[in-house]
């Protein structure tokens, strides 16, 4: 049995079906834009790519997560 995702990731199979994209690209444009802050990384996600806010948020606070844990 295996465990269900909880969090931010539990939005990323919703956001790579909608998008069109996979997580690990999205990642690596809001890595590309740091240092910005949490909601400038949500704002860019929103505007320039079409991003809803929850998988905007969601990403950006899964990708903040793992970098601050390396």
């Amino acid at each position: 049995m295996t465990a269900a995702v909880k969090g931010p990731a539990s939005y990323f199979p919703a956001i790579e079906k909608t998008y069109g994209r996979p997580v690990s690209e999205w990642q690596e444009l809001i890595r590309a834009a740091l240092p910005a802050r949490h909601m400038e990384l949500v704002d860019l996600l929103k505007s320039e790519h079409g991003l809803g806010h929850g998988h905007a948020n969601a990403l950006v606070a899964h990708t903040l997560a793992e970098a601050s844990r390396r």
